[in-house]
């Protein structure tokens, strides 16, 4: 599946969800934002409603030629998270994309719910919301609290707070530093 894709269900987190996109867009990187549905209204945990930019079920799902740099990416929030964990056609897509090379990042408790759905997590780098890490941890993969984990075709983001730097994690493997750069420049991180 290529391309970069922040899947929106009811009850995402707003921060993670548009902060994130907004540091990738800011980057020069096309994203969009899909609805778990045909409905084109996602409600987030904090009732603003948003529009999706794609659908799930209408997503082009050939995985020919997907490469680290084809990003699904998961706002945490609840209940978005539990919804986005219990879509099974998107927990399938998700561990085929893995599967052919590409990268699946993941935010706030989305992590412990989304992530740990994958297999062959042991060793692997993460952060996340404290008290979503068991499941991950249960396979082996090793927590740490910081802002954003990268590690390799795995990044996570710790929470709301830190959305910006979960963001700006995912456009350094995307666009490099030097854009990451001029993104942190132009909103004043310096």
């Amino acid at each position: 599946m290529k391309g970069v894709y922040i899947f929106l269900a009811d009850g995402f987190e707003d921060v993670e969800a548009l902060a994130t996109n907004d540091v990738l867009r800011r980057g020069g990187v096309s994203t969009a934002l899909v609805a778990l549905t045909d409905d084109p209204f996602v409600e987030s945990s904090h009732g603003v409603t948003l529009g999706a930019e794609a659908f799930l079920p209408e997503l082009d799902i050939d995985h020919t030629g997907t490469t680290e740099k084809d990003v699904m990416i998961f706002p945490g929030g609840m209940p978005g998270s539990k919804n986005l964990a219990a879509c099974t056609p998107l927990i399938e897509l998700m561990k085929a994309h893995y599967a052919a090379g590409g990268t699946v990042a993941a935010i706030c408790a989305a992590p412990g719910l989304v992530l740990s759905q994958l297999e062959g997590l042991s060793g692997v780098g993460f952060t996340c919301f404290e008290g979503f890490q068991d499941a991950l941890l249960e396979q082996g993969a090793v927590y740490t609290p910081q802002p954003a984990v990268r590690c390799g075709r795995i990044i996570t983001g710790r929470s709301a707070g830190h959305a910006v730097s979960f963001g700006l994690e995912i456009l350094r493997l995307i666009q490099g530093e030097e854009t990451v750069a001029k993104v942190r420049h132009a909103m004043y991180l310096e």
